[in-house]
């Protein structure tokens, strides 16, 4: 059923009555005790009930993938979209009684795929008479009692957020994104939920809700004066006692933040990206974390709390609704109150299952819709280009990506300080398998090259650091001394290095001699025909992954940022070949860099 505004504000009155804010500071809740104090022989009463959760839904209805205009599938043939989840969700809840469940996730929703996009931008839900978007639809039909905020929410802006918000039935949790002048939370840090049991007495679960620090950085355009996102251990401790002292018997933490304890953006920030181990870890008090944002597949891992020495459960699904972490705790009635006598977890897997017809059929219009939206002609191109050989060639097609960086970097710096300055582009083979054919190019086509969600920043880089920034990329290439056969299926990825990390820089000339090793394999590095000057200055234009420190690669992350653009680099690309109309790779593709054994070409 389409919620009309009457049968939604009614459901978003009974959702906002769930969510319990306390004021105030609060004791810490005693310590659990151990005693089964029941006496006269009567067996302890019990309660077992079910959370389940999803992560990292980017967008993702229906089991398909907007890019190549079919079914999604990959090497492990692992399905995706919340038409499958909801599928296990309603079994799931079969089996153990709808009131014996929970359905939770942890966060970025509303991005990632064309379904999301165009509902942020083409048909904006912000819009006056706007639409209700498809993920609110979904998320509704399906019945979920809560969602922790991702950074990828960030992504549209606070207005497309606010009105997600709004369209949504269930509280969107963010107890670390904070109004950056009240310092009080922007958004509501928890729900407390009460279980119905057999024994009178109702257990009380509090779901808080923590997203990732890197929001400040990665959506500074966004959010910069606005919000404020501080650590996920600091608001926990703050939060965690406080629901205790509330009553909450089970308290579980939704993090868009991995378990790894690491931070791509190297030390912009004091605060930990990865941080849901050592929130379990630090602060006592919590049952059971699900784990978002590191797009790992985590069924169970224990983490032990240093101060209590209780073990909590961690699971992280698999993103884009590829698994369904189901946590099952076991409670026990002790000294007057409900104890986690037994908690655990593990993975349901969505390929096991069929869509749910209510939730295709719900969304059936909205996805013709952006099916037509991305087979859309936005121009044509004179010749085919393909990404096939991109990993150890200078091609055309990698250069199209940096025509468009560099052209719009350089538009952006115009009538600045900046404005003399070279202006380069780094750009990666995301995809082995991109292609732009020779003929109508479509918008699919266009956003295949670009499968990621990045946005385009500029970055001062001195003559130095690019080489310095060229030697880390080339340790992509596996050494292969002078005269040794080179097979390309084992020349690229040294040392698991994705294809990702491995940076095409445009607007220098340069080679990389395989046969030397690491840190020196950067060869006549030249501007306009001549050696760089190692002070000499240079922008780059970067996208905002490698900007903030995603690879790890030296100097970017550090160096002054000239400008910066929240439009995803894929959205650039697609207006770019619709205003030129025609692509002509003749106007633009140049052979800058090429593999080389001392001088000698590779290819």
């Amino acid at each position: 059923m389409p919620l009309n505004r009457r049968t939604f504000l009614g459901a978003s009155a009974a959702a906002g009555a769930g969510v319990a804010i306390a004021g105030g500071s609060a004791a810490p809740a005693a310590a659990h005790g151990h005693g089964h104090g029941h006496g006269h022989g009567r067996p302890p009463k019990r309660y077992s009930f079910t959370v389940m959760g999803t992560t990292d839904l980017h967008g993702n209805v229906f089991n398909w993938d907007y890019f190549t205009d079919k079914e999604f599938d990959d090497k492990a043939h692992n399905d995706v979209g919340l038409a499958k989840i909801s599928t296990l969700v309603d079994r799931v809840r079969e089996e153990k009684g709808r009131g014996n469940t929970l359905l939770i996730d942890a966060g970025d929703t509303i991005q990632g795929t064309q379904l999301s996009y165009y509902y942020a931008k083409v048909d904006p839900i912000t819009a006056r008479r706007g639409p209700v978007h498809p993920m609110a639809q979904a998320m509704n039909a399906i019945g979920y009692d809560a969602a922790a905020l991702g950074n990828h929410e960030f992504n549209y802006g606070i207005p497309v957020l606010r009105k997600f918000e709004e369209q949504c039935d269930f509280p969107l949790l963010g107890a670390n994104a904070l109004d950056a002048k009240s310092l009080r939370p922007a958004f509501a840090p928890y729900v407390i939920k009460r279980m119905r049991t057999p024994h009178g007495r109702d257990v009380k679960v509090a779901i808080l809700g923590l997203t990732n620090p890197g929001i400040a950085i990665w959506d500074k355009a966004n959010v910069g004066g606005k919000m404020v996102f501080p650590g996920l251990e600091e608001q926990a401790a703050k939060f965690v006692p406080r629901l205790r002292s509330m009553g909450a018997d089970v308290v579980i933490v939704s993090a868009h933040s991995g378990s790894s304890g690491t931070s791509s953006y190297g030390d912009q920030l004091p605060y930990v990206e990865n941080a849901a181990g050592l929130v379990a870890e630090q602060v006592p008090g919590i049952d059971a974390i699900l784990v978002g944002h590191a797009h790992q597949e985590i069924p169970e891992y224990f983490v032990e709390n240093k101060r209590t020495g209780k073990k909590v459960v961690l699971s992280e699904p698999l993103k884009w609704g590829q698994r369904l972490t189901l946590f099952d705790f076991d409670l026990v009635w002790e000294k007057g109150r409900w104890v986690v006598e037994k908690a655990g977890s593990r993975v349901l897997n969505s390929n096991t299952v069929e869509e749910d017809p209510k939730i295709t059929g719900l969304l059936a219009d909205e996805h013709e819709k952006v099916v037509a939206y991305v087979n859309q002609v936005i121009g044509t191109s004179t010749a085919a280009m393909t990404t096939a050989e991109a990993a150890w060639k200078d091609e055309p097609i990698i250069d199209l990506i940096n025509v468009v960086q560099a052209e719009t970097v350089k538009a952006a710096l115009v009538g600045g300080e900046y404005a003399g300055l070279p202006v380069l582009s780094q750009a990666s083979c995301f995809s082995r398998t991109a292609q732009i054919p020779a003929g109508d190019v479509t918008i699919k086509d266009a956003a295949g090259l670009y499968p990621f969600e990045n946005t385009l920043e500029a970055r001062l880089l001195t003559g130095a650091q690019l080489r310095d920034y060229l030697e880390f990329s080339a340790r992509y290439y596996v050494q292969t001394p002078v005269g040794a056969p080179v097979d390309t299926a084992k020349l690229t990825n040294a040392d698991n290095t994705p294809d990702y990390n491995y940076d095409a820089v445009s607007g220098l000339t340069y080679e990389i001699d395989i046969a030397k090793p690491n840190g020196s394999r950067i060869v006549n590095l030249a501007f306009e025909g001549k050696p760089v000057d190692p002070a000499a200055q240079f922008v780059l234009a970067v996208n905002n992954y490698r900007a903030s420190g995603g690879g790890n690669f030296p100097h970017v992350a550090g160096a002054k940022q000239l400008w910066a653009n929240s439009e995803e680099i894929r959205n650039t690309i697609i207006a770019w070949v619709q205003a030129k109309g025609s692509v002509d790779s003749a106007q633009f593709a140049s052979v800058d860099w090429r593999l080389t054994r001392e001088g000698t070409p590779v290819f």
